[in-house]
């Protein structure tokens, strides 16, 4: 058996043509409900953190458990996050059989604040699921302690946090969503898994870069991917190295680091090395999900549209490349986590209500 095609499209309406406007609409302009959250401190096995970000049935950021109106934490500062978690705030979450919970990995340079993170939340908070946002290292508002960051195949990070949230709630049915580099991380390590990972009820994955060698090349290469996205990431990546360069003297060339233009440069430079790996194809090549969509062993759907931006529509996978658990869905239209639909305004709505129809009838 091979994967399943979702050949339904994407309705993005007639005044958004072209995937770079539907990106770009999708993440500065579409409309969606502001959500906060409390948030949870990790410590990782190698004396790092990471910060997850929780919302729920009976989880309020406004006060405590004990109905103690709590005021913003100012430490938390502009995250999306209110509050910290308190050791009472568990017994307030559902722990019943079957208490529906998702966790999102978000994308490059996300966090709880990015626009496709606040719809979905939004979308199933409202149906009364519980939601976690698990941010990588450095992304939560705050730097993490080491040298390193994040980076997109990190496999061990994945585990921790999602045998973290199990242990959290044992008996909740646990699904997993990533969103572009997120997603591509997400199913890396699902296929590294295979049927050990058979307690995640599914997963959904999208706009994910599954072949890190042509989208790396795309952003790092095409004119809007160079002088426009790739701009934008740096912007942050490159003020949260030069942080660390200061912090970790010797491990970070500050001066090449302030010459780099590309993410194929910053990869070279920074992330490849960091990280373990020889150089920007390096890792790419080993980073990359695409060859690990075959031994994914539960539900999963993966949506790309094929007019993103960021990921050459030849790069897609096809179903000889995945698994008979996978379901592939690639709309003509969407653009990059952009999915804007109905009149002008428009609004988020179609990405979560089809990860929705998904979860619940694996469809």
């Amino acid at each position: 058996m091979t994967a399943q095609i979702d050949t339904s499209p994407c309705p993005t309406p007639g005044w958004l043509p072209g995937g770079h406007l539907q990106t770009l609409y999708g993440a500065l302009v579409a409309r969606y409900h502001h959500i906060s959250f409390v948030r949870e401190r990790l410590t990782t096995p190698d004396g790092d953190f990471l910060d997850l970000d929780w919302t729920g049935p009976g989880l309020f950021t406004d006060k405590l458990a004990n109905g103690t109106v709590s005021r913003p934490d100012i430490r938390l500062g502009r995250t999306a996050a209110r509050r910290w978690m308190q050791d009472d705030d568990w017994a307030s979450l559902p722990g019943g059989v079957d208490t529906p919970a998702l966790v999102l990995f978000h994308g490059l340079e996300g966090s709880s604040h990015s626009h496709y993170a606040q719809a979905i939340t939004q979308h199933f908070r409202a149906r009364g699921w519980i939601v976690v946002i698990a941010h990588f290292r450095g992304c939560s508002g705050f730097p993490n302690r080491m040298a390193r960051s994040y980076f997109s195949g990190d496999s061990e990070d994945i585990r921790f946090i999602l045998d973290t949230l199990r242990q959290r709630l044992p008996n909740a049915r646990w699904h997993a969503a990533g969103v572009s580099l997120g997603g591509n991380a997400m199913l890396k390590h699902i296929g590294e898994q295979g049927e050990a990972l058979s307690w995640l009820a599914a997963s959904i994955a999208i706009s994910v870069p599954l072949d890190l060698v042509a989208c790396g090349t795309r952003l790092s290469e095409t004119r809007l991917g160079k002088h426009l996205y790739s701009r934008h990431f740096l912007r942050t990546m490159r003020t949260k190295i030069m942080e660390k360069a200061k912090r970790f003297p010797g491990n970070i060339d500050a001066l090449r680091l302030s010459q780099v233009k590309t993410l194929r440069e910053f990869d070279d430079l920074y992330t490849a090395p960091m990280h373990g790996y020889k150089n920007a194809l390096d890792y790419w090549t080993r980073a990359s999900s695409k060859p690990h969509l075959k031994t994914i062993a539960i539900p999963t759907l993966i949506v790309n549209a094929r007019n993103d931006p960021f990921i050459p529509e030849p790069s897609l996978p096809g179903t000889q490349d995945c698994s008979a658990s996978v379901v592939l869905q690639q709309p003509a239209e969407g653009g990059h986590v952009g999915f804007v639909t109905g009149p002008f305004p428009g609004h988020l709505g179609w990405l979560p209500g089809r990860m929705a129809r998904f979860f619940e009838s694996g469809t």
